[in-house]
């Protein structure tokens, strides 16, 4: 790998773009969605590649959001040359309008049926190898684009520790080694217990009084009983944090760093996630260092592909990398908009996937008709749903402006017009 200590930004606006470099000479695809372990999962990851996605069929992750508005938001600038395996299939209307809007022509879509996608995929004779979130039980090892096996230890909290930047001090945990009681914890609140594999913040805990461990520990034992858990960290707790912010860099076959972005991490007072902010004309040069070093390791154990990791700024400055995913990442299609929305003249743009508004998306492409031809608001996904007899879409989507105080007046005049934010 060439040594690089400047980077430059990358040029389009789709994941196309963005994997073209690696992938001219063999047909690949993106799975777009994430695995599941819950009953209504075809293909549950209950063998070997273990996810945290909740600790009960009560609680985990629902299919609407893995199989549909997740994937959708990918495919929205997904582009025209990289296929996207497409299991739960948008509105016509979501795909004309993400062709009126992001530009793009006719989206390379390989619809396969969700009860036998990854048997389809395994025997298909045109899709070589599959680009993937997280490594699939069922999908053959060499169908995946990068070493299930590599994929699945990167994208571990436990390896945190091994990309070679500053981290909170944490210790790792075998649980079919010791005894989840027989651990030794902190003494002082707070610190922070997580699973090695929690999806979209779950499997996270910040652990501040005795109520909050004993519903972790809880959490854990639920994990335990179902055989999803193997490894937890416990980790100290950065205090005294000035910024919260995810770094998405990619990273291809040759070892080349590019840029892709950095967003402000939105969340909520209990740490879920709730969307991320941007600055297109943002210095990113306090990050190199741990891009370089981030992005030198994956290269190291032949990994390609987007990288986002989580780092939070103490008052004194210290960065400190808190997750790091070797996976597109949940504000990935946001940093993607930096040239098009620049060119529009929108500096600033918040993404969010609560937004929710009543009506069809028909209706609510009128309604928001203006807002969406001058950019002042990009829908990523949007599906309909009924309540109570009555119909409303959920959405994500970004918001846009020529600074803060412009995006936030944006988001007034949305609001006044029924789009509402639901966390």
């Amino acid at each position: 790998m060439f040594s690089q200590t400047d980077f430059e930004f990358f040029q389009g606006n789709s994941f196309s773009d963005l994997f073209a470099q690696d992938i001219e000479n063999e047909s690949y695809a993106l799975i777009l969605n994430y695995p599941a372990t819950a009953k209504w999962a075809a293909y549950p990851n209950v063998q070997k590649y273990f996810l945290q996605d909740g600790s009960s069929e009560a609680t985990k992750t629902s299919f609407d959001k893995i199989c549909q508005k997740e994937p959708w938001k990918n495919l929205a600038v997904l582009g025209d040359t990289l296929p996207g395996v497409v299991i739960n299939p948008p509105q016509n209307l979501l795909v004309r309008y993400w062709q009126e809007h992001f530009g793009f022509g006719d989206r390379q879509l390989e619809m396969m049926d969700c009860s036998t996608y990854l048997d389809d995929f395994n025997q298909s004779n045109h899709l070589s190898q599959a680009i993937t979130l997280f490594p699939f039980d069922r999908l053959l090892p060499e169908k995946h684009a990068v070493n299930p096996d590599t994929h699945y230890r990167l994208l571990s909290k436990a390896t945190l520790a091994k990309l070679g930047v500053l981290c909170p001090i944490y210790q790792t945990y075998d649980l079919s080694q010791v005894d989840l009681n027989q651990i030794q914890l902190p003494s002082e609140y707070p610190y922070l217990i997580k699973t090695s594999h929690g999806l979209s913040g779950e499997g996270t805990y910040i652990i501040r009084s005795n109520s909050d461990l004993n519903y972790c520990l809880e959490e854990l034992k639920k994990y335990m009983r179902i055989n999803l858990l193997e490894t937890i960290i416990v980790s100290e707790f950065v205090k005294h944090e000035v910024g919260n912010y995810c770094v998405q860099l990619y990273v291809n076959k040759a070892g080349k760093i590019t840029l892709i972005g950095v967003t402000q991490q939105l969340v909520s007072s209990e740490g879920n996630y709730l969307g991320g902010l941007v600055d297109y004309t943002n210095d990113m040069s306090k990050f190199f260092p741990m891009i370089s070093a981030i992005g030198e390791y994956a290269y190291q154990q032949g990994y390609f592909g987007i990288i986002g990791f989580d780092v939070l700024e103490d008052r004194d400055g210290k960065l400190y990398a808190i997750d790091a995913n070797f996976r597109i990442n949940g504000s990935t299609p946001l940093c993607l908009q930096r040239h098009l929305l620049l060119k529009h003249g929108k500096a600033i743009a918040k993404y969010s996937s609560d937004y929710r508004m009543e009506g069809t998306l028909d209706s609510i492409l009128l309604t928001l008709k203006s807002e969406l031809e001058r950019k002042d608001f990009l829908i990523l996904s949007a599906l309909e749903k009924v309540k109570y007899g009555k119909i409303y879409t959920e959405i994500y989507g970004i918001a846009t402006g020529k600074s803060l105080q412009d995006m936030q007046q944006i988001e007034q005049s949305l609001h006044s017009k029924g789009l509402h934010l639901t966390s």
